[in-house]
């Protein structure tokens, strides 16, 4: 019987916030007891991709939905459950069209589960037929995860309290503070004596660059020492380079990429901003409270995201000034404290975690 194998369903297995966490679990599970398998909705090679196959794990791609594609797309999940009857389970992190194929693994036997990873879905007109698209979920799916309460409010409405809070864990350990690794760090990215301000999210308008930009142009007003450190890829990311350009900050402004060394990172900087318009948790918060930072984040994170006493929140509605002046009053730095145990008495250290989600699986494995 063993392992058994759980299909995961998400976009692309790129460095988001889903990915990051489905990963972590990923390289904390027994993989003789349960193995991961992915179905992702992109061709393209994601930065995941070699070490889930190093780990035996196997990766299908199915053709993005599209809207008129829904015949192809349908026919190509009816294809795959047929010819993979050894699946048992699938566990899917995106909404928006897989209220399309949950019905499907149902009917070749499989046991469902919905994730939800968010609160919103944007604005616009995509994110009304989002809207559409998912609610059937709350009535489709076998069991209902999410990350927070506020995520399995928004997606699933009074059913909410049926749902499983999945903490987003990490690796606690991993991010403990440790003096050496950030001296040599600081080093390698030329900023040993610098006040470093550090984010680390995807180039989307959910984590709302723009704005942060606009705080760091008065901090850097007041402090010429200051240089802001952003982690991450992604659509925007080009615009973002082009008003720091035009801001006369492109010297000051760090545009790392996407980064495999997330833990040594943290170590480097000096406080954590988060002003992202919506999050279902924000899971760099809780790895930047590991790492012993002060964070300054947005109002609109969860509640459960407060794991320390590290963390402390600024309204979207403030002025730039506002957010500038709470940053600055670590500019002559602090203490920073080991806050692993803290981390693990919350619930977020992934190995607890990772034996919870192994029971479930097998608890509900259905031969």
């Amino acid at each position: 019987m063993y392992p058994i194998r759980v299909l995961h369903v998400l976009n692309a297995m790129n460095r988001g916030g889903a990915e990051t966490m489905v990963m972590n679990l990923y390289k904390a599970v027994d993989t003789s007891i349960v193995q991961f398998d992915f179905i992702v909705h992109s061709a393209e090679k994601g930065e995941f991709d070699d070490e889930i196959r190093q780990m035996g794990g196997k990766i299908y791609v199915c053709p993005k939905f599209k809207g008129h594609n829904i015949l192809k797309y349908l026919s190509w999940w009816k294809k795959f459950f047929k010819e993979h009857k050894n699946y048992k389970i699938l566990h899917s992190h995106i909404r928006s069209c897989a209220s399309l194929y949950l019905p499907i693994a149902k009917k070749y036997g499989l046991r469902t589960i919905i994730h939800s990873h968010s609160t919103s879905n944007g604005k616009g007109f995509k994110s009304l037929v989002k809207k559409i698209l998912q609610y059937p979920l709350r009535y489709q799916a076998d069991f209902l995860f999410a990350c927070s309460e506020l995520a399995a409010k928004w997606m699933f409405g009074k059913y909410y309290t049926s749902a499983y809070i999945i903490n987003n864990a990490i690796d606690a350990q991993k991010f403990s503070f440790r003096e050496n690794i950030r001296e040599v760090k600081r080093k390698e990215l030329g900023i040993e004596n610098k006040f470093v301000i550090g984010h680390i999210g995807r180039f989307q308008t959910q984590k709302n660059h723009k704005f942060l930009i606009d705080v760091f142009k008065i901090i850097h007003s007041r402090n010429n020492n200051a240089v802001l450190l952003l982690v991450g890829d992604g659509e925007l990311r080009q615009t973002i380079i082009e008003k720091v350009e035009n801001l006369g900050l492109s010297d000051n402004v760090i545009f790392t990429g996407v980064r495999s060394d997330i833990p040594e990172l943290l170590q480097a900087m000096d406080v954590f901003v988060f002003p992202s318009l919506y999050e279902g948790l924000g899971i760099a918060v809780i790895e930047a409270q590991a790492a012993g930072l002060h964070c300054i984040v947005a109002d609109t994170i969860p509640k459960e995201a407060y794991i320390t006493d590290l963390i402390e929140s600024i309204p979207l509605t403030e002025k730039e000034d506002i957010w500038a002046e709470r940053i600055l009053k670590y500019n002559n730095g602090y203490n920073r404290q080991n806050t692993y145990e803290e981390v693990k008495s919350k619930g977020y250290d992934i190995y607890e975690t990772t034996r919870w989600l192994e029971e479930f699986y097998l608890k509900n494995w259905r031969e």
